[in-house]
């Protein structure tokens, strides 16, 4: 076999419908539009989801929750994750180059999750009680 050679399976292309072109091509007269009505127009628009001038059903729906623009710029740490962080000093940028918290996180918070066995220091990073007390039992601290 050559790539020179290849051809689609038979039947598997058909030709292009040419509608408008009279009762023997098969699409002649309205060209498959229907009979009158805004979509048998020529330019005949409506935008998308309209319904005829009823209520939309994206408008009938009830809108439910809210989703927070904040939340892409905040992470959460937990403990057994500051483990990954091969630096004494752990800051937000340790933190970004680890790949523990997106590159587009501007707050970290640790929460008490998990286990802490080396000691280390948090800078600039937030910490919940738990947290701290787990970090400073392990030998760390905490700077604001």
């Amino acid at each position: 076999m050559l790539i020179n050679t290849l051809k689609p399976a038979p039947g598997s292309k058909r030709p292009r419908l040419r509608v408008g072109r009279g009762a023997s091509a098969g699409q002649g007269k309205t060209s498959g539009r229907g009979v009158k009505g805004q979509r048998a127009r020529k330019g005949g628009y409506h935008k998308v989801g309209f319904e005829g001038g009823q209520m939309p059903l994206q408008r009938r729906m009830p809108k439910v929750g809210f989703r927070s623009a904040i939340k892409a710029t905040r992470a959460e740490v937990r403990l057994d994750e500051l483990a990954k962080v091969a630096s004494e000093i752990i800051d937000l940028a340790a933190l970004k180059a680890a790949n523990v918290v997106p590159a587009q996180t501007e707050v970290a918070k640790v929460v008490l999750s998990g286990k802490i066995e080396k000691a280390v220091t948090l800078k600039g990073v937030g910490a919940t009680k738990g947290a701290r007390a787990a970090i400073e039992a392990a030998g760390g601290r905490i700077e604001a």
